[in-house]
């Protein structure tokens, strides 16, 4: 059932359009993560929900009850920021029992509470430690606390890991879904990070300009990207530009090469396309050994190890992704043929002003 609901929302700052038009269904204990780069409107929706801001246009609505209206403190919601943003004078377990100190009631039974939480987030042992004692990712973890203390409907979180180091990003964002999971909590999440977004995340929702490009599952959002822009940002991507040149059979011409694909079946001859190959889908031989068709050929410009794979770079602007002990066979400098699958290859219509959009490899 349908939880929480943002409908058309509009956000205009002056002349700059933040939002323009956005729509997310939310049912209740899943989770969302909006992504997208710096100034594609996803923190100033999470904003809104939270009630720090007000539309210009369009509505929230949490179980059935229309919010847009209501002042932050009445909306029952969780928040925690990129800065932890906790009381450098209060220990970690004041700081928890922050909001319900607020909220009054029964001393006992919010120390029982916070104990329950300190418990939950890996920190029943530091709660009478003040900030500057703790490590960053504790730090977060006590704000993850202080969220949850007041239990709240909706649990919005604001780039809470990008300054931590890598290592503490991973473990503490498998916390905040182990936590998610166990409390069974709604919860949007901003982060410009594609890995992050995909591994902890129901579902992904990829803005752009104000828009959501595409709203679906991780797998979804991977394996098939409706856009050249969610294309590009979601993972790495090889994008061969063709045309149609014989639809009946499934012929694409890019940079004077016919390739069959499979999905450029019934298409109309001289439609401009945008193929889609995945690094790890793209395969690669030595020039010479063996046939050529359905392939592209191309010279070896860097190798860069990632563990057991290895990451080609080739002229042409093509990316494949091998086996490090197979990639040993093909230094820089080789002369390669890169096999195009006919089959699993993504096929994108494109206008024939339209431009790709350059965000490099992803983030």
């Amino acid at each position: 059932m349908t939880y929480l609901q943002l409908e058309n929302l509009h956000r205009r700052f002056g002349d700059v359009k933040a939002l323009n038009g956005i729509n997310i269904t939310l049912g209740e204990g899943e989770f969302l993560s909006l992504l997208g780069p710096s100034g594609c409107g996803k923190t100033t929706a999470l904003r809104l929900v939270a009630g720090f801001d007000r539309p210009n246009q369009g509505r929230i609505v949490v179980e059935g009850r229309d919010i847009t209206g209501v002042a932050p403190n009445k909306r029952d919601m969780g928040m925690v920021f990129q800065a932890y943003s906790l009381f450098p004078n209060m220990t970690a377990r004041q700081n928890v029992e922050f909001g319900l100190r607020i909220r009054g009631g029964d001393k006992s039974a919010r120390e029982k509470r916070v104990d329950e939480l300190l418990e939950l987030v890996g920190l029943a042992h530091a709660g009478d430690r003040y900030p500057h004692q703790l490590s960053g990712g504790m730090q977060q973890r006590v704000a993850l606390a202080r969220a949850l203390a007041i239990e709240p409907r909706v649990l919005l979180l604001d780039e809470p890991l990008s300054a931590l180091d890598a290592k503490v990003r991973v473990q503490l964002r498998e916390e905040i879904r182990r936590i998610q999971l166990e409390l069974g909590i709604t919860t949007l999440y901003v982060t410009h990070d594609q890995e992050e977004a995909l591994a902890i995340s129901d579902h992904v929702a990829v803005m752009y300009g104000g828009v959501i490009e595409q709203m679906g599952t991780p797998s979804e959002m991977y394996t098939a990207p409706k856009t050249p822009f969610v294309a590009e940002f979601i993972g790495t991507m090889n994008r061969l530009e063709a045309h149609v040149v014989d639809g009946a059979a499934g012929e694409v011409e890019h940079a004077g090469k016919r390739l069959r694909i499979d999905a450029a079946r019934g298409r109309a001859n001289g439609e401009r396309v945008l193929i889609l190959i995945r690094p790890e889908a793209l395969e690669l031989t030595a020039a010479g050994n063996g046939a050529d068709g359905n392939a592209l050929r191309a010279e070896v410009l860097t190798q860069t190890f990632l563990g057991p794979v290895t990451r080609l770079k080739m002229t042409g602007g093509l990316i494949a992704d091998m086996s490090t002990a197979r990639a040993s066979a093909l230094p820089v400098g080789a002369n390669v043929v890169a096999h195009v699958p006919a089959g699993g290859v993504q096929l994108l219509t494109l206008a024939e002003d339209q431009e790709l959009p350059d965000i490099g490899e992803g983030t």
